[in-house]
């Protein structure tokens, strides 16, 4: 049965190799790549007559180089989630309030940069509608504004 197995390793590290292959593509992050590498090693092995027990190393050895010497650069440059969505350029901006603005309450709305976003104020105090006033910051989804002054 060891022999059975041993002279059909080729075929098992080939299968191993193409299905972590599928992985990978169906999965967006880099999951498994390292491991399709350390498949293909012991697969060279393998057609070279190793011992079952030499390819498992050099699966084992390859996978886990290729894994140590990549993944820092592979996290670093594939990893980047930063999105950049503009919002921040209403920072500094004067928006005009169009619902009283009222921390105690929890209402407040302004219409800036043609969007109309919830506010609160920065000081604490309230704006009445129509009143202009600053952007200060963005938390979350609510603009944080204090008067012009």
């Amino acid at each position: 049965m060891l022999e059975l197995i041993a002279s059909n390793m080729s075929i098992v590290w080939l299968v191993l190799m193409v299905l972590l292959l599928i992985v990978e593509a169906l999965t967006a992050p880099l999951v498994c790549i390292w491991f399709a590498l350390g498949a293909l090693a012991a697969l060279i092995s393998a057609l070279f007559g190793a011992a079952v027990w030499l390819q498992a190393v050099w699966f084992l050895a390859v996978s886990l180089l290729t894994l140590w010497l990549t993944r820092p650069l592979a996290l670093k440059y594939l990893n980047n989630r930063k999105v950049a969505t503009n919002a921040d350029r209403v920072i500094g901006a004067e928006a005009v309030v169009t619902e009283e603005i009222d921390n105690i309450a929890g209402t407040g709305a302004v219409h800036v940069d043609g969007h109309e976003w919830s506010a609160r104020s920065a000081s604490g105090g309230r704006f009445a509608k129509g009143s202009v006033v600053k952007v200060e910051r963005i938390e979350g989804v609510k603009l944080i504004v204090d008067s012009q002054l």
